[in-house]
C-alpha cells in the first residue's frame, strides 16, 4: 500500500473529516486533494486535519483554466494552497478555447506564457506544476493540451522540480507513441494517476471514467512504462463516475483499492 493514494474526486460526496476518518482506520497515509472541498472546509483547517493525521498530501487538484479572467490571481492562490497542505504538486489543467475564439494554436500558446508567468512564484513555494494533458475530445472547452508532447514541450523549457507532466491512463491511453514516450521522461514525471476507460461512454463524458481494471486501458503496460522512466512516487487513483459516487465512502475507497493492487501488486488484498 505504500505508494497508493486516493484522490479525494473518486468519493467526491464522502465529506473531508470522514474521508480522513476512512483512510486512517484503512491505513492509507495517502490523500490528493481538491481544491473546491478544502475551500468548504477551511483551508488551515484542512491543512491541520490531514497533518494531524499523519496523511501525506500527494497533489492539489486542480488549476489552470488560462482561458478565464483573473486566471493569474487564482493560479497564484493555488500555488499558497498547494504549500499550505504541505503538497509539493499542483496539477493544472490548461483550460479550453476563449469564448467565442477557434485559435486553438494562439490559446496553446497563452497556456505556454501563462505556466511561465507562474514559475517564480511556484517556485518560491516549492511547489512543482504538473501540466496534465486531456484527452481531445476536451480541447474545446476543458483542456488544450492534449498530448504528451504539448505537455512536454512547455514543461522542458523549465527545470523539472518547476514544471513536469501528469499521467493519466484515462487521458493518454489512446496515444501510440506515449508509452515510449513516457519512458524517456525521467523526473519529469510529477505524478502517476490511474483510471479506465468504459464503453459504451456514459452520457456525460466528464464523469465516465472506471476504476483500475474495468475498462480498455492497459494499465500494465503504462505501469512498465513509468516505472522504466524511473518513477517512484506516489499513483493516484482519480476515477469521475456518477454511479461509483453514489456508493458510500469506504466501499469506494476498498474498490478503488481493489483496481490499483490489482494492476500494481495482485498480491495485496482491499484495505
Amino acid at each position: 500500500m505504500s505508494r497508493f493514494s486516493f484522490n479525494q474526486i473518486t468519493a467526491k460526496h464522502w465529506d473531508l473529516v470522514d474521508l480522513v476518518k476512512g483512510l486512517v482506520e484503512a491505513d492509507v497515509d495517502k490523500v490528493a486533494l481538491w481544491r473546491e472541498p478544502v475551500a468548504e472546509y477551511g483551508l488551515e483547517r484542512s491543512a491541520a486535519l490531514v497533518r494531524d493525521a499523519g496523511l501525506e498530501v500527494t497533489t492539489l487538484c486542480r488549476s489552470g483554466f488560462f482561458q478565464e479572467p483573473g486566471w493569474f490571481d487564482d493560479n497564484r492562490r493555488a500555488i499558497d494552497e498547494a504549500a499550505a497542505l504541505g503538497t509539493g504538486v499542483l496539477v493544472l489543467v490548461s483550460g479550453g478555447l476563449p469564448h467565442g475564439s477557434k485559435d486553438i494554436k494562439g490559446a496553446r500558446q497563452h497556456v505556454a506564457d501563462a505556466i511561465a508567468q507562474l514559475v517564480p512564484h511556484a517556485t518560491n513555494a516549492g511547489v512543482t506544476l504538473a501540466i496534465e494533458p486531456l484527452h481531445p475530445m476536451y480541447a474545446a472547452d476543458r483542456c488544450v493540451i492534449n498530448t504528451w508532447d504539448q505537455a512536454m514541450a512547455i514543461a522542458s523549457a523549465f527545470p523539472s522540480d518547476q514544471v513536469g507532466v501528469t499521467v493519466d491512463t484515462y487521458h493518454l491511453w489512446w496515444d501510440d507513441t506515449v508509452l515510449d514516450k513516457i519512458e524517456q521522461a525521467g523526473d519529469r514525471i510529477a505524478i502517476y494517476q490511474l483510471a479506465d476507460w468504459i464503453t459504451p461512454l456514459p452520457a456525460g463524458v466528464l464523469t465516465g471514467r472506471g476504476l483500475p481494471g474495468d475498462g480498455c486501458v492497459d494499465i500494465a503496460a503504462f505501469n512498465a512504462a513509468v516505472e522504466k522512466a524511473g518513477y517512484t512516487g506516489p499513483i493516484e487513483v482519480e476515477v469521475m463516475n456518477e454511479e461509483l459516487w453514489q456508493r458510500p465512502g469506504r466501499e469506494i475507497l476498498a474498490a478503488a483499492y481493489s483496481g490499483y493492487s490489482g494492476d500494481i501488486d495482485p498480491a495485496k488484498s482491499t484495505p
